[in-house]
């Protein structure tokens, strides 16, 4: 039942009176409140009071303008210090007017509105990284495993915080595809041997292009991609082949190298004979050459003297069959001198040595041709 109904207990809620009386004064309520302000400032609880129409302040009034001033000067040093802020090397400050991108600071102490500025720092020097496994078929139509890691770091600040709602997600999303259009591309043999760095340079170019086409504010740093393994129930299989490939490998190099080591020695032997050929060539022409002019020689010796040449052919021609002979001939005819001759040691030499014997003969043949020759072109130019 109500207070102030009929059969009540007359008690209102306020002084706890009986009900007759009405709800206090607004401003004795307040009167109070100052009365109990001022004794906590140094003022007296029941102050001087005049009457109802005495507006001088009293002791309470001061402690008000006190705790104004404090909050005052609370407030200005509190806008001060919201005021200034500083962005580390690693950071970047993100600036928001009234909730809304303005624009992005770099390293160092700035300035901004307080309550009406906002700032927001991002460490764009962080690197962050995942792994990613995959099981793929290949152009070839065979599966492989793919296991590598990504690295990445903020870019864009801006596009961080505002134009991808999951930077995160969207940068798996994007490895996920450049790897399946990569490994989708290429063969099983170039996956497994010598094509692991290119297909990770291509797999790294494609997910940037996929990041900045969605405007995530990510740049990847680096894609670190482990040795491509086949799936486990055919990992026998593939370990035959691959050793098959090192055989061939190693005999393909075996080969190589004995091709390098006898085919510049073959060319060597066949250069060496070509050019003795062309020796021999030389010599042949020069041989048939000297023979040739030789005989003009003696021809033209013939022309002019028929009979001292015809005696000094024959001279030379006995000389030469002779030479290799062990007989030895004197002239009886002139006189009673007495001759006294080596016979042992001139046969003893002509049976030592009758090739040298020859080619001396032939050598002095030579000889007396070349005179001849020169002998006739004297006398003509004599003539």
């Amino acid at each position: 039942m109500a207070w102030n109904e009929p059969g009540g207990n007359s008690k209102d809620p306020w002084s706890g009176k009986g009900g007759d009386q009405g709800p206090p004064d607004l401003d004795e309520v307040v009167k109070k409140m100052q009365e109990k302000l001022g004794g906590l400032f140094g003022g007296k609880g029941g102050g001087d009071r005049g009457g109802p129409d005495d507006h001088v302040p009293g002791p309470g009034s001061a402690g008000f303008k006190g705790i104004g001033a404090l909050v005052m000067v609370g407030l200005v040093l509190f806008l001060a210090f919201k005021s200034f802020y500083t962005v580390e090397p690693a950071e970047r400050g993100v600036i928001l007017r009234f909730g809304e991108y303005k624009n992005i600071t770099q390293p160092g102490p700035h300035f901004l509105i307080p309550v009406v500025d906002e700032v927001i720092k991002v460490n764009v020097d962080q690197i962050s990284s995942f792994r990613h496994n995959a099981t793929m078929l290949t152009r070839d139509e065979n599966i492989v495993d793919i296991e590598l890691t990504v690295q990445s770091k903020i870019q864009d600040a801006a596009d961080y915080l505002f134009q991808d709602q999951s930077p995160e997600k969207t940068i798996r999303d994007a490895t996920e595809t450049a790897v399946r259009e990569t490994i989708g591309k290429s063969d099983l043999d170039f996956i497994l041997t010598e094509g692991r760095s290119s297909i990770a340079d291509t797999i790294k170019q494609g997910i940037q292009e996929l990041l900045v086409e969605y405007r995530t504010g990510l740049e990847v740093t680096s894609v670190n991609m482990q040795p491509a393994k086949p799936p486990e129930q055919v990992k026998s299989s593939f370990d035959d082949a691959i050793k098959a490939r090192e055989d061939k490998e190693k005999l393909e190099n075996q080969a190589e190298a004995y091709a390098n080591e006898v085919v510049p020695k073959a060319r060597g032997a066949a250069a060496r004979r070509v050019e003795d050929a062309k020796a021999y060539k030389e010599k042949v022409i020069a041989e048939a050459e000297g023979e040739a002019s030789r005989f003009l020689a003696v021809l033209g010796e013939y022309e002019k003297a028929p009979e001292v040449t015809r005696q000094r052919l024959y001279l030379d021609t006995v000389e030469e069959v002779m030479g290799n002979s062990r007989k030895v001939l004197l002239d009886a005819e002139g006189g009673n001198s007495l001759m006294y001759l080596p016979l042992d040691k001139l046969i003893q030499s002509s049976t030592e040595v009758p090739s040298s014997r020859a080619q001396t003969l032939q050598e002095q043949s030579e000889k007396r041709a070349e005179s001849s020759g020169r002998d006739v072109q004297r006398g003509r130019r004599t003539r």
